[in-house]
């Protein structure tokens, strides 16, 4: 049986989805973001070409509130931007000494915002990953456009098992991003990858075991990103399992909450904001960075 050149690139391409793709469940992650027009993220990547996927710490200028009507949404989405751009440069500044020589890789990379503030800090080899192929294309074409495509590159692949080399990164970091996959298994992988005394950073939201049981508020906002937060005490307990010790470990929860109080005020506003408030004031919820060594 002779098979056509278009259903020959068809199974290629079904193969390849499912080697990267592992479950269902990755297949239902990767359809919402390979969907996903979401105006809070593409309209405060225009600000300036950086596209984030993730919120924002710092003191707000509340007066981006005030002013002349016509220019107050410009005002805001600026705003918002420079706080979700502090978020990231917080990220990059863990990362440890790193030059031109070093690799360091973006684990759940979105558009690529962190992966090019890295770059453009210490001037090292990026490989950002992701199970979303629309984020994959718009990331690369990003990387051309401001001339670093030799230096910075985005890959469809699974961030739980990426096959790259052992010990090839002297770095890598999760932004918001570990709530889609087991704890266990991403940090086997990233132990894998990284060279002894290579660095680890994470920046994610995690239910507070103090509290007990996750919130109803924290209940909302898994459904409304189809995720999985995990407890703090999970990621201690695995982090550790995985020979990567923790060095550094700052609670933001206070530092972001100004960004969802800006944000419940805008037209960017998605309607889980308050969810977040919620959880956040009544202490069910945590936003920690956490850094950690290869050992």
């Amino acid at each position: 049986m002779t098979v056509s050149r278009k259903d020959f690139a068809r199974v290629t391409t079904t193969n390849a989805h499912n080697s990267v793709l592992g479950s269902q469940y990755q297949r239902s992650v990767a359809d919402y973001w390979n969907a996903e027009r979401n105006p809070v993220n593409l309209r405060l990547g225009e600000v300036d070409g950086l596209y984030h996927h993730h919120y924002g710490i710092g003191h707000v200028d509340w007066s981006v509130l005030e002013g002349p009507e016509e220019t107050r949404e410009q005002r805001l989405v600026a705003e918002l931007h420079r706080l979700e751009t502090q978020q990231a440069e917080t990220l990059v500044g863990h990362l440890g000494a790193l030059g031109t020589g070093d690799r360091v890789m973006d684990a759940g990379s979105g558009r690529g915002g962190s992966s090019f503030l890295a770059n453009l800090r210490h001037g090292c080899q990026v490989d950002g990953v992701s199970i979303s192929e629309e984020q994959v294309s718009f990331a690369n074409e990003q990387a051309r456009q401001r001339g670093v495509a030799d230096q910075v590159r985005f890959h469809f692949r699974n961030m739980l098992d990426t096959g790259f080399e052992t010990g090839a990164y002297s770095a890598i970091w999760n932004n918001e991003s570990t709530m889609y996959v087991e704890l266990s298994l991403l940090f086997a992988e990233h132990a894998r990858l990284l060279r002894r005394g290579g660095r680890y950073v994470c920046i994610t939201g995690c239910y507070n075991d103090a509290y007990g049981l996750p919130s109803r508020a924290i209940s909302q906002i898994n459904a409304h990103y189809i995720c999985d937060i995990h407890s703090r005490s999970t990621y201690f307990k695995e982090l550790v399992a995985n020979r990567l010790v923790p060095c550094s470990v700052i609670d933001m929860t206070a530092a972001t909450i100004p960004y969802w109080e800006l944000r419940a005020q805008s037209h960017l506003a998605t309607g889980i904001e308050q969810a977040f408030l919620d959880a956040y004031q009544n202490g069910s919820f945590q936003y920690l960075l956490i850094a950690a060594d290869r050992v």
